[in-house]
C-alpha cells in the first residue's frame, strides 16, 4: 500500500508540474501569443523551476531525506501556484 501512495504523490507532482506551464502558456497566449512571448513564458517557468526546485530538494535532503515522492509533489504545487498567478496577472495587466 505504500508504494501506492508513493506513485500518487509523484503523479499528482507531475500533473501539478504540468498545471504550472500550462498557466504560462496561457500567460502567452493573453499577450498576443507570439512567438517570443511563448519563448519567454517557457524560459520563466524553466528559471522558476531551477531556482525552486533546488531549493525545496535542499530541503527535502535536510527536513525529508528518502522521500523523494515529498519533493516532487512540492515542487509541483509551487509550480503550479506560481503558473496561476502568471496567468492571473498577465491578465490584468
Amino acid at each position: 500500500m505504500a508504494v501506492m501512495l508513493n506513485g500518487r504523490r509523484v503523479w499528482l507532482g507531475a500533473v501539478l508540474l504540468g498545471a504550472g506551464l500550462l498557466g504560462h502558456l496561457l500567460a502567452a497566449h493573453v499577450m498576443g501569443g507570439s512567438s517570443l512571448a511563448y519563448t519567454h513564458h517557457i524560459f520563466g517557468f524553466f528559471l522558476i523551476l531551477v531556482v525552486t526546485g533546488a531549493t525545496i530538494a535542499g530541503l527535502g535532503w535536510l527536513f525529508w531525506r528518502g522521500r523523494h515522492d515529498i519533493t516532487v509533489l512540492i515542487i509541483g504545487a509551487v509550480q503550479a501556484l506560481f503558473g496561476i498567478a502568471v496567468y492571473i496577472l498577465q491578465g490584468a495587466a
